[in-house]
């Protein structure tokens, strides 16, 4: 049968459309086929990923522990700002009453017209800006105006420095805020990692840790007393910024807080302490030689610490989720992360 030719022309369209729906379909089957055999991550690379995120939270941790203390040193300058700031207005008030009796009797006396209006206000800063005005008291009252003008400007500098620490207390606690965010973040991708993995493969501080150890050794010198205060704390959970049992221990807020205890003020964050305290030898190939109980060891950088307690172990405020815990030096996150040791 012979077929028009525009029939045919319909139909080598059609089955072109075809073709090129099966060759699309074929190439999408072939990319979905390969991205679904993309290879699962070794344990190794785990293992890496898992201490790089145990890193960057171990340094916003003491980074969080250094802004939340200068948090608290600005609030302290506020309140002494603040009190400046209130004996000053009383000051100015007085002087203002003073300054304003004189200008009544110059306004009596015909010698004062603008002056009362200004001495109304209660705004140092509109005084200063329109102290020119107060030249028409007179010269005779130049040292009491001298001295108002003068406390004017004491008060409103402490006004502008109370201004500009509420405004730097705002952008701390901001910073603050988003620090934890990230902070939170990473904590939660290191413990979808831990779930990945088997008990016996698991690296970073934290891991294989024990709790419910009695402490029963001397306690007459202040390192023992120290590492007492450190057995007490095992169990205890680990807190963001955190010196006490609850709500919890971060890791330099248990070293610095042992060692409180036993009458000795050490730097509250874990660089401080590795940076300004004596330094311990860490003798090659055997790291544990000099050390001594009681000693604060640093790692990753010295963006983690914990307190050593003898017989190559240390108690550790591990990380968020963990709590704190009694771990071993060697064969574990810890004997390969060592960086130095201290001894307040």
């Amino acid at each position: 049968m012979h077929t028009p030719p525009s029939v045919r022309k319909i139909v080598r369209h059609r089955v072109a459309a075809v073709t090129v729906s099966v060759f699309a379909a074929g190439l999408l089957l072939g990319v979905t086929a390969s991205a679904g055999a993309a290879p699962a991550p070794s344990v190794s690379q785990v293992q890496a990923r898992l201490k790089s995120l145990q890193t960057q939270m171990d340094k916003l941790d003491q980074q969080y522990v250094q802004v939340k203390q200068q948090w608290m040193t600005t609030k302290q300058r506020l309140q002494v700002l603040n009190r400046e700031v209130g004996a000053e207005s009383h000051k100015f008030a007085a002087m203002r009453q003073e300054i304003a009796r004189i200008a009544v009797t110059a306004y009596e006396d015909g010698n004062l017209n603008s002056s009362m209006a200004l001495l109304t206000s209660g705004n140092p800063q509109q005084i200063l800006d329109q102290s020119s005005i107060l030249q028409e008291l007179s010269i005779t009252n130049n040292a009491q105006i001298a001295q108002f003008l003068a406390a004017t400007k004491q008060l409103t500098t402490y006004q502008q420095q109370v201004q500009r620490t509420k405004i730097g207390l705002a952008q701390l606690k901001n910073g603050l805020g988003k620090r934890r965010a990230k902070l939170n973040t990473l904590v939660s991708n290191e413990q979808a990692l831990l779930t990945r993995l088997q008990p016996a493969q698991q690296v970073g501080p934290g891991v294989g840790g024990q709790t419910g150890i009695k402490y029963t050794g001397p306690t007459s010198t202040q390192a023992q007393k120290a590492v007492a205060f450190a057995y007490k704390a095992l169990g205890c959970a680990y807190s963001w910024g955190g010196t006490s049992c609850s709500p919890g221990y971060d890791c330099s807020g248990l070293t610095s807080s042992a060692w409180a205890s036993a009458g000795v003020s050490i730097p509250r964050d874990s660089y401080s302490q590795e940076s300004s305290l004596p330094q311990v030898d860490l003798a090659p190939g055997n790291v544990t030689k000099y050390l001594q109980p009681g000693d604060i060891l640093g790692f990753s950088g010295n963006s983690h610490v914990g307190i050593y307690v003898g017989n190559g172990k240390l108690i550790d405020a591990p990380h968020a989720g963990a709590s704190v815990q009694l771990v071993s030096l060697s064969g574990s996150w810890y004997g390969s992360s060592l960086d130095g040791a201290v001894r307040p």
